[in-house]
């Protein structure tokens, strides 16, 4: 029996259908982009006014709602901002320029907002009106748009989270200053603070700067070990930078110097408005701010911590009795510390040393008051004003240097020796 074989042509695999055919927008040309634009400027021309009118409606909505987002951001922005300013005021923080950089920060916040929520906008607008947003999504083109969108998601993101970060930090460390045990540890906090937030600052820079290298295709990871080994080399040539953070943070640490201080360095003192990361900032009598790097502030003489003495040195003349000069200062010290205004800054008695000097013109008389950190000037002002007042009621002589002039033709005054019977030639 001979069994049927198919044949060679039964053998050829039949042909395969082909789905219909798709428009590709893998490159999209010039010319492509022209043709969509022509297409979609026909299609606008060819809309009824019913078509028109429903999607200007819609284009419209989709404007409100843009602006809503924009103006619940605003809100929010501000109530944020005006929580960390009421947070500054209640730990007593000296911000002025920490307050405009966080409104410069939040400006910039906000216009990366409103570009990213009207971009967003547009796009849909566009699509409402017919637009084929795959030929812009396609292609080179496309991936532009996208790298740009995500750049600009982590950037406004980043300055967000660095706001969010801020505004935690400086609540956080307010609300632990007005908890606190003494001012002291208040004022600590308060110097903190500044610094935290600037550590943080930082860190969510690095990370954003990483993140938008990562979406224009850079290897972070060699970047990061390369980083290491060049801030290694830059820590060994920027010494003086290095040594700047250490002393800084060891001053912090250690409660040598804190914001609202007043300190002296070399021949410079004011208060202690700002401490960064790397310089002390004091401000004087007259209104001059001193920058100084931690390195080169090798000495720093606090003159309110814990508690202030102001020291006085008077001058009697020798004719005066020394035992009621005393007295009238030790009365007068106690007048002080029955005030109402000033004794409540007095901690102790006014502490009489005695007789400290036999000057040329007169005898120096030390005492010391010792006050609430900072008021030792007030209350030795008063008390300087009423001793000066006091020895010239009881008759006690303030002594002051005297000049006399002689003509240059005249004869020179010779007090005559009474055991003499001649006058001195």
């Amino acid at each position: 029996m001979l069994l049927a074989t198919p044949s060679r042509l039964d053998q050829t695999p039949a042909p395969q259908t082909q789905p219909p055919s798709q428009p590709a927008f893998d490159t999209p040309t010039f010319d492509d982009l022209w043709a969509e634009a022509a297409r979609f400027a026909g299609e606008i021309g060819s809309l009824d006014p019913q078509q028109a009118f429903i999607r200007a409606g819609m284009s419209i909505l989709l404007v409100g709602a843009a602006l809503l987002a924009l103006t619940m951001l605003r809100l929010v922005f501000k109530a944020v901002r005006e929580r960390s300013a009421k947070a500054d005021a209640d730990a007593g923080t000296v911000a002025e320029a920490d307050q405009s950089e966080k409104k410069r920060l939040g400006g910039r916040t906000m216009l990366l907002a409103r570009v990213a929520v009207w971009s967003c906008a547009a796009f849909v607008i566009l699509g409402v009106w017919g637009l084929d947003l795959r030929i812009l999504m396609a292609g080179p083109l496309g991936d532009a748009l996208r790298v740009i969108a995500r750049i600009a998601i982590i950037g406004v993101l980043s300055i967000a989270v660095m706001e969010a970060v801020e505004f935690a930090i400086t609540q956080l460390f307010a609300r632990m200053a007005r908890r606190a045990r003494d001012a002291r540890r208040a004022g600590q906090l308060r110097t903190l603070a500044p610094v935290v937030s600037a550590v943080a600052r930082n860190i969510v820079l690095v990370v954003a700067a990483m993140m938008a290298l990562a979406e224009f295709g850079v290897e972070v990871g060699p970047l990061i070990a390369g980083a290491g080994i060049i801030g290694l080399a830059v820590g060994f040539g920027a010494q003086t930078l290095v040594k700047d953070f250490l002393t800084g943070m060891f001053l912090i640490i250690e409660d040598v110097v804190s914001v609202g201080d007043i300190a002296r360095i070399a021949d410079f003192g004011g208060v202690v408005e700002e401490m960064t990361l790397r310089t002390i900032k004091l401000r004087d009598f007259d209104g001059t701010l001193h920058v100084f790097p931690y390195s080169e502030a090798q000495v720093i003489h606090n003159l309110t911590k814990d508690f202030s003495r102001y020291v006085f040195d008077l001058s009697i003349a020798y004719s005066s009795d020394i035992n009621k000069a005393l007295g009238v200062m030790a009365e007068i010290g106690e007048d002080l510390r029955r005030d109402p205004e000033l004794g409540r800054f007095i901690r102790e008695p006014l502490e009489i040393v005695g007789v400290d000097q036999l000057a040329d013109s007169g005898v120096t008389l030390k005492a010391r008051i010792t006050t609430d950190p900072g008021k030792q000037w007030s209350v030795g002002r008063e008390y300087l004003k009423r001793i000066k007042l006091a020895f010239d009621a009881a008759g006690v002589e303030i002594p002051f240097p005297h000049l006399k002039l002689v003509a240059p033709d005249a004869d020179i005054p010779v007090r005559n020796d009474p055991t003499q019977g001649s006058s001195a030639a």
